[in-house]
């Protein structure tokens, strides 16, 4: 069983910067494809970013969010920079094993989420 932990959620205003870690318990971490999911109130789930060898965003926050791993801490960081009142939503991360992100991962473990806000 996997267990994933993300933090550095809160509320930022339009324009800024907000960094989001997702913890892994002790896996072959290397191993496992993490994703990054949001769900924003009343809309489906959105696919944000995956990273294993290497990250793929979707186009809504290319650009704009940076993700990195580092496989001794089995930690994975969403940077997110230039936030938008859209993307507000509580966001989630998500561990694959043996995926590859250019694969089209199936998520077998996911965290509890955590909250981000854009306002003023």
């Amino acid at each position: 069983q996997v267990h994933l932990v993300e933090s550095g959620g809160g509320l930022v205003q339009p324009g800024g910067s907000l960094t989001l870690s997702c913890a892994a318990s002790d896996i072959a971490f290397e191993l496992y494809a993490i994703g990054w999911f949001r769900q924003a109130p009343g809309k489906e789930r959105e696919a944000v970013s995956c990273i294993r060898d290497s990250a793929t965003y979707a186009d809504t926050v290319k650009d704009r969010f940076t993700t990195t791993r580092n496989n001794d801490k089995n930690v994975v960081e969403l940077q997110m920079s230039g936030l938008k009142p859209e993307d507000t939503a509580v966001y989630y991360c998500a561990a694959a094993l043996g995926w590859y992100c250019d694969d089209g991962p199936i998520y077998n473990f996911w965290g509890q989420g955590i909250q981000v806000t854009v306002s003023s």
